[in-house]
């Protein structure tokens, strides 16, 4: 019997209460990718919480082996940072363990991001605490990447985070942007930011890089697929060919 072969799948592993990723990922993908979603539980943007979120990863994980994924994500900057340097490669281990498939996590991503842009400084801006702002920010720190200024919304409940317009990332992106930055980064897979990247980036002038974004980028860029029409420079600019004659130009 005939079988289809003209798309690949894309799993993601996402906060229970995230309303937003699905969407705009889902829109931004060519149509010979699908994708599939597992969730795990998680209601508020706290220290707790983005801890807890991860007890249930290898079986869902698992979940989505089933139905035979390419890649799997988890597109969550603030727990995929929780425990500093290196635990972003501990749940890459545990989500392969359990699934057999490959995988990577938002703050795997936004790192693999900033080195193909060469981005020494960034400035960061989010939706929920200023502690756990802090939290990512020192995970940044302590792989190599200077961060200048940030700022935080101080919105917890991560279904309200859902439901903040794109016009408030764009307003913290105009107001945490300094001169010596080399990118914004705009954390939290749930806050809505596709809308605006490409705006962004028009009236400042450099990468402006989103959790959701990031997270798509190296799922695509591990999948070897062609560039996408944005949002952002990162999709047209570095995945695919152009990613590898930039990375030619570069070191040489």
């Amino acid at each position: 019997m005939a079988q289809r072969k003209d798309f690949r799948r894309i799993g993601l592993l996402l906060p229970s209460s995230s309303s937003v990723q699905e969407r705009d990922i889902g829109r931004a993908l060519p149509d010979d990718i699908t994708l599939h979603v597992a969730r795990m539980r998680l209601n508020n943007v706290d220290a707790d919480s983005t801890l807890r979120i991860v007890q249930d990863i290898e079986t869902e994980s698992q979940k989505l082996a089933d139905v035979d994924v390419d890649v799997i994500i988890f597109p969550a900057t603030a727990p995929s940072s929780r425990n500093g340097p290196g635990y972003d490669q501990e749940l890459i281990k545990r989500i392969t363990a359990a699934s057999g498939k490959p995988a990577t996590t938002a703050s795997t991503a936004l790192l693999e991001a900033l080195h193909m842009l060469s981005v020494k400084q960034i400035v960061l801006g989010a939706p929920w605490s200023a502690s756990v702002n802090q939290t990512v920010a020192a995970f940044l720190e302590a792989n190599g990447v200077k961060v200048l200024a940030q700022e935080a919304l101080g919105v917890v409940r991560n279904l309200e985070i859902g439901l903040l317009d794109p016009q408030t990332a764009f307003d913290v992106g105009h107001r945490v942007n300094r001169p010596g930055a080399d990118a914004v980064m705009l954390a939290c897979g749930n806050w809505s930011t596709f809308s605006i990247i490409d705006r962004l980036e028009h009236d400042l002038g450099k990468p402006v890089l989103t959790t959701n974004q990031v997270s798509l980028w190296h799922a695509l860029k591990m999948m070897g697929t062609r560039p996408l029409d944005g949002p952002g420079v990162l999709l047209r600019q570095h995945l695919g060919d152009e990613a590898a004659r930039h990375t030619v130009r570069t070191d040489t």
